[in-house]
């Protein structure tokens, strides 16, 4: 059948009818909104939805053009000759006497189980609401349910970091060999609750690890494995860390080691991808353990604990945040309408993280595989252009996300030498990305980056989303499960173009996908859990078309003379300069005005820091935005102290 397209239709009320039998709609070729009793819903290629023909029912074409879809009746009615009588696609309007039914949606897609998405007519989510959360764990409810479904649907694809060797991940493979590292895990002692720190790099195991322990209910760490002996050691005794899986690359076993034998709390030490003295061999031993894992009553899921991140720490010791088996459901707003993951056998997401990181579960894992779509992983040491971009070419990388500092690093190569024909969708998180860096980009790749925010502590909570329009440089709108509030430091709501802190409002209870609480620590939680909101220490202004614009954290703003100087707004124009690849803004104290504006520069390869130059910045700052926050002191270094997770760390500038 042809669903016709008529301009405005769907914003008008769809007529409804009715008939005999069951009927199944699945959509060939355009957009076909669809209406059975009170739910409404976009169907696209390939999309399906079953329902009793029974219930008041229609469809119209959408976005712009004709909708090609079959219309499959079963036990329809019969006519005096014992032909089926099938329904016409103009139908008359029924008026409807109250309610109608709820209709099950076919569950085909598997997140339809645990979420309910109402959009807008640009297909936006307005809405996102979450069912059946209580007994939730993702490796059994969906990669367990995906690998029985779907057996050889792609899971990832892996590259070594010699950018040849590949391995290719079914779901049905992610289900057993996540079964048979839960079995191995077992057998070392590790129980439900246990806390195992996971240092692997961008290695493959790292999935059946991670995936092993959700089912077992031991608690995830992730880390980076740039620590050192006194970081381990550190991480070792706050979170009562009791297992270790741990890359064998370098020199991290090692300082895993000087780090124990000053705590007694690590008991079981493995090794992946090598052998040494006292450590387990995970990738000769876990093959050995049965590849059938059976869920129990006492298996982990909805409030049990899931997994811990230690906080980037820009100022003091990490804190160590706590998120449930609920948090997965949480990304599938970041995955599906952020992110724009493709589910067709075709897609293929990279988000650029070390698995150390946070951002490595917004867009390695938990929300792309709820929409069904393979990540790529790239298993690199050190970040190199020059082999990560003829990736998107070779493996038709079709979504890619990555922090604000790799993006910076990209623009500064010769992009014009890559091919990006099958990239369709770019975003960007971990801190504000400035606006030369978006323009550059697109410029050269015809993309426009569109950017979120969000913590080690939550998932996406601000983006840019799926068709809904956007400005260059604001972090978008605030996502639908998130109830942000700007709040001035006196508590009240920030009007306008007022600076505020970004806070949750968590008064009903916390949404899926953020944090329950600093680990051992009522006090640092308290500090942001608190008045029936999570404060999240990030500053930001709304315009009033409602899009956010970051400002900066609470610490790092500038007060000088009076004035509160936000470092990014500095950073901005500075980077605009040819010369500077990267820059970071921060108070130095000063005696007559409290401090005073300090900016920290890279240069790019080839540019000498002259005194010259220095006066050359300064002006420039001046005439392009208010004079008093122009840098009265100009520094050049040969790089910017970050966090693990790629931060600039403005404290110690």
């Amino acid at each position: 059948m042809v669903a016709e397209y008529t301009p405005g239709a769907e914003r008008r009320d769809i007529e409804l009818t009715t008939h005999e039998g069951q009927e199944i709609d699945i959509v060939i070729k355009g957009a076909l909104k669809v209406q059975v009793g009170g739910h409404k819903e976009i169907l696209r290629e390939g999309d399906s939805i079953y329902y009793d023909s029974g219930t008041p029912h229609g469809m119209v074409a959408v976005d712009g053009e004709d909708c090609t879809f079959y219309a499959i009746v079963l036990n329809p009615a019969r006519d005096a000759r014992g032909e089926a009588e099938l329904p016409e696609f103009s139908h008359k309007l029924i008026e409807a006497s109250g309610p109608a039914p709820e209709v099950p949606l076919t569950e085909e897609r598997i997140y339809r189980r645990y979420t309910r998405v109402e959009k807008d007519e640009n297909r936006t989510p307005v809405k996102i609401t979450f069912k059946n959360t209580e007994t939730f764990n993702f490796a059994f409810d969906l990669v367990d349910e995906l690998g029985r479904r779907k057996p050889d649907k792609l899971a990832m694809l892996w590259v070594a970091g010699d950018g040849e060797t590949e391995k290719r991940f079914t779901f049905a493979d992610m289900s057993r060999l996540s079964n048979q590292c839960a079995n191995y895990f077992t057998s070392l002692g590790i129980r439900k609750g246990d806390r195992v720190m996971l240092v692997l790099k961008r290695h493959w195991q790292f999935w059946c690890a991670m995936l092993g322990l959700n089912k077992l209910g031991a608690i995830a760490i992730p880390a980076v494995n740039q620590l050192l002996s006194h970081d381990f050691e550190y991480r070792l005794n706050a979170a009562g860390i009791t297992a270790c899986l741990c890359t064998a690359d370098g020199d991290t076993a090692h300082q895993l080691e000087l780090a124990a034998e000053k705590c007694d709390v690590l008991k079981t030490k493995i090794l992946v991808n090598g052998q040494r003295e006292g450590w387990h061999d995970f990738n000769a031993e876990y093959p050995l353990f049965s590849d059938r894992y059976e869920r129990t009553a006492d298996s982990p899921c909805g409030d049990d604990p899931l997994l811990m991140y230690f906080t980037s720490g820009t100022t003091g010791y990490p804190k160590i945040a706590v998120h449930n088996h609920k948090y997965p459901l949480g990304h599938f707003h970041t995955a599906k309408y952020w992110h724009c993951v493709d589910s067709s056998d075709t897609g293929l997401h990279f988000t650029i993280s070390d698995t150390g990181w946070a951002k490595a579960m917004w867009g390695k894992l938990y929300g792309q595989w709820l929409s069904e779509a393979a990540t790529f992983v790239f298993d690199f040491d050190r970040f190199d252009a020059a082999k990560i971009l003829p990736m998107f070419k070779k493996y038709g990388i079709t979504t890619f996300c990555a922090p604000p500092t790799m993006y910076r690093m990209l623009i500064k190569e010769d992009l014009s030498k890559y091919d990006f024909s099958s990239l369709k969708h770019a975003t960007t998180a971990g801190e504000a990305l400035n606006p030369e860096v978006y323009r550059k980009f697109e410029e050269i790749t015809g993309l426009q980056i569109m950017e979120g925010f969000g913590q080690s502590e939550s998932t996406c909570m601000i983006g840019n989303l799926i068709g809904a329009p956007h400005k260059l440089g604001s972090m978008g709108r605030p996502c639908p499960i998130y109830d942000i509030h700007l709040l001035t430091s006196d508590g009240e709501e920030a009007a306008a173009g007022e600076t505020g802190e970004i806070c949750v409002n968590v008064k009903d209870g916390a949404p899926c996908g953020l944090f329950t609480g600093y680990y051992k620590d009522p006090e640092k939680t308290a500090e942001v859990w608190h008045d029936g909101f999570y404060h999240t220490g990030d500053l930001a202004w709304r315009d009033e078309d409602g899009f956010f614009w970051y400002v900066g954290r609470a610490d790092d703003v500038i007060k000088s003379s009076g004035y509160r100087i936000g470092p990014f707004e500095i950073e901005n124009v500075i980077m605009e300069l040819p010369y500077v690849l990267e820059c970071g803004v921060s108070a130095a104290p000063d005696e007559i005005r409290g401090q005073v504006v300090k900016a920290s520069i890279v240069l790019t390869k080839g540019t000498e820091g002259t005194e010259e130059l220095k006066k050359e910045i300064q002006n420039y700052v001046k005439k392009n935005t208010a004079p008093y926050k122009y840098p009265r002191i100009v520094v050049f270094r040969d790089e910017l102290p970050k966090t693990t997770s790629g931060k600039i760390m403005r404290s110690k500038l």
